[in-house]
């Protein structure tokens, strides 16, 4: 029997790699076998490549190479980890999918969303979340968080968490109109609050798969 694959997305500070761990963990005690992965990330060509979109370089990446480095990235991680992976019978957690080329590279830096997709179907050979959990943040949410864990950790924000405001606004913006578009697959959660209340909201969302 094939796997299930679970996606989480959404804007920045939101507490996805919290969630992942968390709902990894509660799949496993009730005795599945789960795999997590991330985007971009998942193999090691696919972590040099995440590396190449996120850090300060000297040649950053204009957008279309951006795009095409994300896509890059996620045709290895599909063909190497997760589609193997569902096909053992394995649950599949992942940190970012598509739906984050849609929203950074579609919503935020203006190209068109279908080309992306019609780009994202070849990358992945059609393969599509069964479950996407949108953990969505106000923007001041999100810029609060950001500077607390910078602090704690004594890092810098990546190029992309560097967007402005503006960009930030339009990220969060196409990511409910994914929502909109697609209810079936999403679960649009609100992760301001409380850790426990929304990891509580995550499990029950997954319950239906």
């Amino acid at each position: 029997m094939r796997g299930k694959f679970i996606t989480f997305e959404g804007p920045e500070g939101g507490g996805k790699s919290t969630h992942v761990r968390e709902l990894a963990d509660a799949l496993r005690a009730e005795g599945h076998k789960v795999l997590v992965t991330r985007e971009p990330g998942g193999t090691r060509l696919a972590e040099k490549i995440r590396g190449l979109v996120r850090e300060e370089i000297e040649d950053p990446p204009v957008t279309r190479s951006e795009v095409l480095l994300f896509l890059a990235s996620r045709a290895q991680v599909v063909a190497n980890v997760i589609k193997p992976a569902l096909a053992r019978g394995e649950w599949v957690i992942c940190d970012r999918f598509a739906d984050s080329t849609f929203a950074y590279q579609g919503y935020g830096r203006g190209i068109d969303v279908q080309l992306l997709k019609n780009f994202n179907d070849f990358a992945t050979e059609g393969l599509v979340p069964d479950l996407t959990i949108l953990l969505d943040v106000p923007p001041e949410v999100s810029r609060a968080r950001l500077a607390a864990r910078q602090a704690a950790t004594a890092t810098q924000a990546d190029r992309i968490e560097q967007a402005g405001e503006e960009f930030h606004r339009r990220l969060r913006d196409g990511f409910l109109e994914l929502a909109r578009a697609e209810p079936n697959r999403f679960a649009v959660i609100d992760s301001s609050g409380e850790r426990e209340a929304v990891s509580a909201a995550v499990l029950a969302a997954v319950q239906r798969l």
